[in-house]
């Protein structure tokens, strides 16, 4: 059987990325990996770290012509200036970041694959404010208007209606069309990934769904979109109060809740799985995976962090 390559940008080079990636790469992958990223910054970091790694160095028009034969792991270099193989995350970063994924992109465009990882990566200083998250910039860049982000694990997962939003302006982003639009891709990345129909639990936005303000988003927003999807047939019950829909005997009858925040649904469901899960863009025309961690940089060079859930990441992918 032939596998589609599975391209990984390596994104924030100052992180703990390669650190995780070298404790992955001796586990058993069934399909090449295509590392777009600096050559130098992963020899010094395996160097650092004592990791031996075996880099078959390709350029992106050999993979173009199919003129290379692809081994386990590939590595098309990006120059990225920096002296020090550890260093402190900053906007020195940006261009060299942008190129990786230009050029996955373009890869992924010449039907290279349609598999992507990014490594983590610093929204303070590479996205600046102008997107809340790598989920919207790949949006963007692909021209893709309708997308979620899903935080899966095969027991559990969940799906913010926002996502890296300060929390005074979620209640203004919060509309029924726009839940309507995020049950319906869920449903069907469902149906496609999976061939299951899946059961899905929305909470409410206010503690209790109840409200001392006159308007109650809950009752004027929530509630009439739930009622249209269950006419729709979709399998959805709510809106529940999100400080009980994560008790055991409420949770295990929805494969996934959506949420009306980023930490009303990510924080349980990172005390329930801590690193098993991973952060799943839906909607765009490739599949997005990425590991659910920031980049920590103080842990730099200790060779101590979980790799877990960019192993995940890879065996979800590894098709």
């Amino acid at each position: 059987m032939n596998y589609k390559p599975i391209i990984i940008v390596g994104g924030e080079p100052n992180s703990i990325f390669f650190e995780i990636f070298f404790k992955v790469i001796k586990k058993k992958i069934k399909s090449p990996i295509i590392l777009i990223a600096s050559e130098k910054l992963i020899l010094n970091q395996a160097k650092l770290l004592s990791y031996k790694i075996n880099l078959n160095l390709i350029n992106e028009n050999d993979l173009i012509e199919r003129k290379k034969k692809l081994k386990k792991i590939n590595l098309i270099n990006v120059e990225l200036k920096q002296k020090k193989a550890f260093n402190k995350i900053s906007s020195k970063s940006n261009k060299y970041i942008s190129s990786c994924f230009d050029i996955a992109l373009r890869l992924i465009k010449k039907d290279i694959s349609n598999k992507l990882i990014n490594g983590p990566i610093s929204k303070k200083t590479f996205l600046k404010n102008k997107f809340n998250g790598i989920t919207e910039y790949l949006a963007k860049k692909t021209n893709t208007k309708e997308f979620a982000m899903i935080i899966y694990n095969k027991k559990l997962s969940v799906c913010p209606m926002t996502t890296h939003l300060p929390i005074k302006y979620v209640s203004k982003r919060i509309n029924k069309l726009e839940l309507i639009k995020k049950v319906r891709l869920i449903n069907k990345f469902w149906k496609t990934k999976f061939n299951k129909k899946i059961k899905i639990g929305i909470t409410g936005l206010n503690p209790h769904c109840e409200s001392i303000d006159n308007f109650n988003e809950d009752k004027s927003i929530v509630s009439p979109a739930i009622k249209r999807l269950k006419k729709l047939k979709y399998n959805v019950q709510g809106p529940y109060a999100a400080d009980t829909i994560f008790l055991k005997n409420n949770r295990k009858k929805f494969d996934l809740i959506v949420g009306m925040y980023h930490d009303q649904v990510l924080t349980p469901l990172k005390t329930l799985f801590e690193y098993d899960a991973i952060n799943i863009t839906i909607g765009l025309p490739f599949i997005r995976v990425s590991p659910d961690h920031g980049p920590n940089e103080a842990m730099l060079g200790k060779n101590k962090s979980n790799y877990l859930s960019l192993y995940n990441s890879i065996k979800f992918l590894d098709f």
